[in-house]
């Protein structure tokens, strides 16, 4: 019997009301968005399950992730092929994606198609989640607090909250800052922060670093390329105090895969780690061991940040949108595929992915631009794009009517999840520079991974 595609009724489009974008984060090479009324959707690769809609199937607009209906998510966060959300009002942490590693949480390795709680985080009021590559970071509040996600809002007779910090996933250069190399698949908190308030937490490839409530930036993880900013290329197991930037409270930290960007209570950005595609803007191709001020936005108040795998974008207060480092499929967003510092117009949210980015307007519209060849630009195709394009059916302006498709499949397509065995190979350790690494090249994509780490790679 021929293939049939899935059949959607019109009791499964989502056409009114009419929802607002709250957030948005890119992943490798998938997208995810939380919109009013608790509703997210998905789109993109969805190869390892990091979609959420119970198959490996790709999907090329924005998909109702149908599985959270009814769980009041308020918060959702991509790693590179793994999705994480949040329900505050059950106090839930869920996840779903690739499971090697442990990244999940769930003390296991294995993939998920569909959202399943984190047992070890149930009952915990969570203020912000980070997702690196393969591990994962979540900052907890203890005391009485008030709806505090993201933003926090104290009343009179609230206490002040005491933040922690747990981990768990990938270890392998002590990037979950436990103080060994030991996965961990459950979440463990880390003991290096007690009596530290940890305001936010970043996760890149293979390192972390984090701003706490007094302004201080620490870093822990792999450090080859000067992303930890401690003034050296050395792995650290627990998290450090980054002291170059003693002078300056830091209040925002993004990493790239390699790179670490940090911005300070007066607005100026800094940036440090691989420089290798002009990913940290100071107009030359060095690493930097420690952070930087990029000059060329002195004159910029910083608001927002995000780090891609090797292109970083910055916001400023007045919603200017600048991007600058690698840019062979347009992730810049300037009309070209050659590194730029410009801006484009007035944003208000930016989320960096791999290879694509998305960003969303003052006008509730949601664009998106770069790498599109699993549908991750959510524009129903398949192609990369060098300017931003709008996202009609998440978007205001959108012509769509805002018709979201729901996941729900018809049982009777017969589709099947492919196995991780038939999805990836494994890939032989090579030797560079005195390190263990192992490289796939292809399609015009590289991914490298340190100290002999066997990692699954799509074929």
């Amino acid at each position: 019997m021929a293939e049939e595609e899935v059949n959607i009724s019109s009791s499964e489009i989502v056409s009114a009301p009419i929802r607002r974008v709250l957030l948005i984060s890119a992943g490798a090479s998938h997208s995810v968005a939380l919109l009013s009324g608790n509703f997210v959707c998905s789109w993109g690769r969805g190869e390892d399950g990091q979609l959420g809609h119970g198959d490996a199937e790709d999907r090329l607009f924005p998909t109702q992730l149908s599985a959270l209906d009814g769980h009041e998510i308020v918060s959702v966060t991509c790693g590179a092929d793994h999705t994480i959300a949040f329900s505050e009002s059950s106090m839930q942490v869920y996840s779903w994606g690739w499971g090697d590693f442990g990244r999940l949480g769930h003390g296991n390795s294995s993939d998920l198609f569909t959202p399943q709680p984190i047992k070890a985080l149930q009952g915990l009021r969570i203020k912000q989640i980070a997702c690196g590559d393969s591990h994962c970071l979540a900052v907890t509040m203890e005391g009485e607090v008030q709806r505090c996600i993201f933003t926090l809002t104290l009343t009179s007779r609230d206490i002040s909250p005491r933040f922690q910090l747990f981990c768990w996933g990938r270890n392998q250069n002590g990037q979950l800052g436990l103080g060994t190399t030991e996965d961990s698949p459950l979440p463990q908190k880390i003991d290096a922060f007690q009596g530290i308030s940890v305001k936010l937490v970043a996760a890149g490839a293979e390192h972390t670093a984090a701003v706490t409530e007094d302004g201080q930036l620490y870093g822990w993880g792999w450090g080859r390329y000067g992303n930890l900013g401690l003034g050296d290329r050395n792995d650290r197991l627990v998290p450090q105090k980054v002291s170059s930037v003693e002078a300056e409270k830091m209040v925002l930290v993004a990493c790239g895969w390699r790179h670490t960007i940090s911005v300070s209570s007066s607005g100026g950005l800094y940036t440090y780690g691989w420089s290798k595609y002009g990913q940290l803007g100071h107009g030359d191709f060095e690493d930097h061991l420690i952070p930087h001020r990029l000059e060329a936005l002195r004159e910029n108040f910083i608001s927002q940040i995000s780090g891609g795998w090797r292109h970083t974008m910055a916001l400023t207060s007045d919603g200017k949108l600048y991007g600058w480092g690698w840019n062979k499929f347009g992730q810049v967003g300037v009309g070209d595929n050659v590194d730029h510092c410009s801006p484009a117009q007035k944003v208000v949210q930016i989320s960096c992915g791999w290879r694509h980015t998305l960003a969303f307007t003052e006008r509730q519209n949601v664009f998106s631009w770069g790498r599109g060849t699993n549908g991750q630009l959510g524009h129903g195709e398949s192609v990369d794009r060098n300017i931003p394009k709008m996202i009609e059916s998440l978007s205001a302006d959108g012509s769509s009517g805002q018709q979201i498709e729901s996941s729900k499949l018809d049982p009777s397509t017969g589709k099947a999840l492919v196995s991780p065995i038939e999805r990836y190979a494994v890939v032989p350790d090579d030797n560079v520079q005195g390190q263990t690494v192992a490289t796939v090249k292809g399609n015009g994509s590289e991914a490298s991974v340190p100290q002999g780490d066997v990692k699954r790679v799509r074929l």
